[in-house]
């Protein structure tokens, strides 16, 4: 069931892509036009069983984010600040909208992602996940996911774990067409209120102990 679910994931995938193809690229013209090239955001993030891929999204930050962030004094290097300037103009609308999700449909297409599962975590932060918590890398990630329509910004990462081992532990089609269904009647939203991670930032916090920051960006 498992593995006719992953090609049915990867049909649905293709036919979305061309039916939004217009809105694809009506998005990719928007953040050329507005804010330069680099339409799109690709980061390493860890799939199935920890395997590495390479995630795409349109990009909502201004390119010298990573610098920004330690100008800004941000403890958490994953997280945001209210009113956050690395967010573009057009990013604030299009996380808002999840519209910058959309490229992530290749991912599926790929086979590197299903539309629901775990949101793939950053390669880093993986690195110190405990036994307990790589129960979550136990199913392909996704686009969203049982974390993602149960609290998804306003909750911390101890919590996101256990709302994904419970899926990963309950996953059926029917929690899957449950959760989509879910996801459609929230796509628009407002902004979420800053959520700080202490976990995120207990990690990094350790990382810069051993020398080993070189591994969060």
């Amino acid at each position: 069931m498992r593995s006719f679910w992953n090609g049915l994931n990867r049909l649905v995938a293709a036919v979305f892509l061309i039916l939004l193809a217009p809105v694809v690229l009506a998005i990719a013209a928007w953040i050329r036009i507005a804010d330069g090239k680099g339409v799109l955001f690709v980061q390493d993030r860890a799939g199935k069983d920890g395997k590495p891929f390479r995630m795409l999204k349109f990009r909502s930050m201004v390119h010298n984010s990573v610098a920004l962030s330690a100008q800004l004094g941000i403890d958490d290097p994953f997280g945001l600040i209210q009113d956050d300037p690395r967010i573009t103009r057009c990013g604030r609308f299009l996380r808002r909208t999840s519209l910058d999700e959309l490229p992530q449909l290749i991912n599926v297409l790929r086979g590197e992602m299903n539309l629901v599962g775990p949101r793939p975590d950053v390669l880093p932060q993986v690195a110190g996940y405990s036994a307990e918590d790589a129960r979550r890398l136990e199913v392909k990630p996704g686009i969203t996911g049982w974390a993602q329509v149960n609290g998804r910004d306003d909750i911390d990462w101890p919590q996101r774990f256990i709302l994904d081992r419970w899926y990963v532990d309950n996953w059926s089609p029917a929690l899957d067409l449950k959760i989509l269904w879910r996801t459609a009647l929230t796509l628009q939203r407002g902004e979420p209120p800053v959520h700080v991670d202490t976990l995120n930032i207990q990690r990094a916090s350790s990382r810069s102990e051993t020398g080993d920051m070189s591994r969060a960006a």
